[in-house]
């Protein structure tokens, strides 16, 4: 069941500002309290500058083709 409620005109833009595309304004408020600790949540929050930003998204990419190739391998084969 649905709710109304009420939020500043500030609370509204920065609902708005986090809000992704397809995301309801409910997703956005129970990704925030989530709290997931996922790398894209931080982003823009000065907690990361732009250059360390930069390097964990290129480790990520590093990871991710990794895994993806150790995926590949036989099962038999040697790591």
């Amino acid at each position: 069941m649905a709710k109304t409620i009420a939020v500043s005109k500030d609370a509204y833009e920065l609902l708005s500002k986090a809000k992704l595309p397809g995301e309801s304004y409910s997703d956005v408020i129970r990704r925030c309290m989530r709290r997931s600790g996922r790398l894209m949540d931080i982003f823009g929050s000065r907690t990361l500058s732009k250059q360390d930003w930069e390097e964990a998204e290129a480790l990520l990419k590093r990871a991710q083709v990794m895994t993806a190739e150790r995926l590949k391998r036989p099962k038999n084969e040697a790591l």
